[in-house]
């Protein structure tokens, strides 16, 4: 799933998502919670304290570390984003450096897509799949590509047993990094800036609704 289908998904689950703020000390601490009224599906908090954000809910849990005031860190990006079309500000690797703890599914993981475009990029950037490459793809398709969904270490076992005209095709393809972002912290991501620009929508009311 690309990132733009996923974004948009995100905004569907949270549709009918209300805030509840359950705490609020005017600096660091904080828990705010979202949800559906009536239901736990896909409900997320975020809760902080000075130095750290866990965002846990529905979806799993993660627990970041990096500013004093982890919203803060979670904005950093949300203007050049959105100037560059985005409806939600998300920056994976960076936030994903920040990660102190993950869900059980991590944040990583293998992808059977991302393996098949691997492959595929392999041979073609080696030439293999002009002429003298006829019939290549069939037998990549039967080999290798068939076994991409049946697991990273299946695959690329496939992948690194491959021979073509004689030769192993796939040296040291165990390299080539597989993996992509796990649909719970994608969720995760869009949950925290989306999460975080309703919080500060509500305080920025708050503020210009009191008189001067």
């Amino acid at each position: 799933m690309s990132t733009s289908c996923a974004e948009a998904q995100f905004l569907l689950d949270v549709a009918e998502h209300k805030m509840t703020v359950l705490r609020d000390d005017g600096g660091n601490g904080r828990h705010v919670r979202f949800s559906r009224p009536g239901t736990g599906c896909m409900h997320f908090d975020l809760i902080t304290w000075p130095g750290y954000l866990c965002y846990t809910g529905d979806m799993g849990t993660y627990v970041f570390q990096r500013l004093t005031d982890m919203f803060e860190f979670f904005r950093t990006d949300r203007e050049y984003k959105k100037r560059n079309g985005a409806k939600l500000a998300v920056n994976l690797p960076y936030w994903g450096e920040k990660l102190q703890a993950t869900d059980r599914d991590g944040y990583r993981k293998y992808s059977s897509e991302k393996f098949k475009t691997n492959v595929m990029d392999w041979v073609e950037q080696r030439g293999l799949t002009g002429k003298r490459g006829h019939g290549l793809r069939d037998e990549l398709q039967s080999e290798v590509l068939d076994h991409a969904d049946d697991g990273a270490d299946t695959a690329y076992r496939a992948a690194m047993d491959f021979v073509w005209n004689g030769k192993r095709v796939f040296h040291d393809f165990y390299e080539v990094d597989s993996e992509d972002y796990s649909h719970r912290f994608l969720w995760c991501c869009y949950a925290l800036a989306w999460g975080i620009e309703q919080y500060d929508a509500v305080k920025q009311s708050a503020a210009e609704a009191v008189p001067a």
